[in-house]
């Protein structure tokens, strides 16, 4: 064979591209939209639903054994951001979450699925609600993990949950959209 690299490098890229990419979809998140009002909160002056959105995953690698999804404003003026939504320990069986799971009662999580605490000081979703100005990024990420459960309760801080999900992240998929006032 005149050109073996060639060849194997053609055959690897055949063969990659009929494997599908890990990805997460939302009818209430776009992707470079801004958010909507159901997922805007309802304190510190914001007038929203303080919704948890829908989300929706297809793709995962098969060695998965669970998911966390999280909602993350990089921007917030803490030094460190600002966590809005985690989700851990949902099973690998699980493909979505409905619109409102994010609720205190966790109306529509999977069973063993738990909400970590958020920088609202509580265990269900709390929507965006930046100061005036620059709108910020709110990144929501859904990530396959290679463990069934982070070993976490409800008191979970979003870094702790962060934390652990990378040290156990096989793949991850994200959505990102702004808001500002």
């Amino acid at each position: 064979m005149k050109y073996p690299i060639a060849m194997a490098l053609a055959a690897a890229l055949l063969s990659s591209s009929q494997v599908s990419a890990f990805e997460l979809t939302s009818p209430d998140m776009k992707d470079g939209g801004t958010l909507k009002t159901e997922q805007v909160a309802n304190v510190f002056g914001c007038k929203g639903g303080n919704v948890s959105p829908a989300v929706s995953w297809k793709d995962a690698p098969k060695e998965t054994k669970s998911f966390v999804v999280s909602l993350y404003d990089p921007d917030a003026p803490t030094g460190s951001g600002w966590w809005h939504w985690t989700v851990f320990d949902i099973p690998a069986s699980a493909n979505s979450l409905p619109s409102g799971a994010g609720s205190a009662k966790g109306a529509g999580l999977p069973a063993g699925a738990i909400q970590g605490r958020t920088d609202f000081g509580t265990s269900s979703f709390g929507g965006a609600c930046p100061p005036p100005g620059p709108a910020h990024r709110y990144v929501l990420t859904v990530t396959a993990l290679k463990v069934d459960k982070l070993g976490l309760d409800s008191n979970a801080s979003g870094a702790l949950v962060g934390y652990m999900t990378r040290a156990n992240a096989l793949a991850s998929a994200s959505i990102t959209a702004t808001y500002g006032q």
